[in-house]
């Protein structure tokens, strides 16, 4: 039996009010794991431990002074939640079924936007810097593995891509475009950057620390974490800019 096109068109709307709500909870959910699973903070973070010599130049440091062994243990939460939760949500308050602002103006909307991008890219910045200091104090090589440049590279179009926003605050600097092309070179621009902060969480999941501390069906449920959130922004940007563009020709 063929479906009407106004049934589709409720079990679509419902699908993604549905998708949009676990987003929701997931981009809170995954840095609540991260936190108690580092610790941060604390000593007992695994990698603090010098598990994988254990007389390395890190414990040596730790007997010396205790605070360096829950150093490392910050950098996963403030990325967890930097691409996680705060950009995430950063993205979802323009969603048209989810957005916990829907009932607020645009120009509310707008604000809100900037400032949880920015306290994302100001938690990124401080997780960027914590590994470089750790990774200094064990005599470690900096980004020299995928996870590593992929995460420099995130934080670093984070950063760009909060300052081509202003160009949306401020159109009339780019008197050459118009302020709809404007948003969709912004909008496309980003999804792009959050896809890289996704896969740096991801490639993150397959660093020593995060294998030891998680196994067997709890590591395929976190790395599906940003995969579900990455998904519903791809839905909600294409819906929004791509799909609407295209069928305007």
């Amino acid at each position: 039996m063929a479906l009407t096109a106004e049934t589709e068109s409720r079990l679509y709307r419902s699908l993604r009010v549905a998708s949009g709500a676990a987003a929701h909870l997931v981009a809170l959910g995954f840095p609540a794991a991260v936190a108690v699973l580092a610790r941060p903070g604390s000593s007992e973070c695994r990698w603090g431990r010098g598990r994988e010599r254990g007389e390395g130049r890190m414990s040596q440091l730790t007997s010396l002074c205790p605070s360096l062994a829950g150093l490392f243990s910050w950098h996963p939460l403030l990325m967890a939640l930097a691409f996680s939760f705060l950009m995430t949500e950063a993205l979802l308050i323009f969603s048209p079924e989810t957005s916990l602002l829907r009932s607020f103006s645009r120009k509310v909307r707008v604000r809100a936007h900037w400032a949880l991008q920015l306290l994302a890219l100001l938690c990124a910045l401080l997780g960027l810097g914590i590994i470089t200091y750790n990774k200094h104090l064990n005599g470690k090589g900096h980004f020299v593995t995928w996870h590593g440049l992929t995460g420099l590279l995130a934080v670093l179009y984070a950063g760009g891509q909060c300052a081509g926003g202003a160009l949306l605050l401020y159109p009339k600097l780019m008197k050459n475009w118009t302020l709809a092309k404007l948003k969709l070179y912004h909008a496309t621009s980003g999804l792009v950057g959050y896809l890289l902060g996704c896969a740096s969480l991801m490639l993150g999941m397959c660093s020593l620390w995060f294998t030891t501390t998680v196994t067997g069906a709890s590591w395929y449920l976190a790395m599906l974490c940003p995969l579900i959130t990455s998904l519903v922004i791809m839905n909600q940007v294409s819906n929004a800019y791509l799909y609407r563009k295209r069928s305007q020709h």
